[in-house]
């Protein structure tokens, strides 16, 4: 064997050397990118279900909004019966009770207008007129 041959037997050797270190990262690599696979699998997997109870979940929530959106729509219409129903109370009520008001107390003043002395005299009071008072002196210091 001459010298170029045995130069060229430990060039391969170092070689395959270089190739057997490189392949120990690619082979854990593959190992680490088939557990990513596996544990994606199983995210998945456990995702659906969760998702499928989310929709009949929504789908109920949903329901329950439409009977809330009844009942307040249905109270919102009593609430302006009620508001109907004491406007006209008021209206057909409290118009002749006004009236009535005004008649008692009418009755009242002419009842009292009876019960005085008479008609000659008046029940006029007289305000005697205030004097304007004078400021009070202020102290020296």
């Amino acid at each position: 064997m001459s010298g170029g041959d045995i130069a060229g037997l430990i060039a391969a050797g170092v070689f395959l050397v270089l190739v057997l270190l490189l392949a120990v990262p690619l082979l854990k690599l593959g190992g680490v990118l088939d557990e990513v696979r596996s544990g994606i699998r199983e995210s998945v997997d456990a995702i659906t279900p969760t998702l499928a109870e989310t929709q009949v979940t929504v789908l109920e929530a949903n329901k329950q909004l439409a009977k809330i959106d009844s009942i307040t729509t249905h109270v919102s219409e009593t609430t302006s019966n009620v508001s109907s129903l004491v406007a006209l109370t008021a209206a057909s009520v409290g118009g002749p009770l006004i009236k009535l008001a005004g008649f008692s107390a009418a009755v009242r003043a002419g009842i009292s207008s009876f019960k005085s002395d008479g008609p000659t005299k008046s029940k006029v009071k007289s305000t005697p007129k205030s004097t304007p008072k004078k400021p009070k002196p202020r102290a020296t210091r």
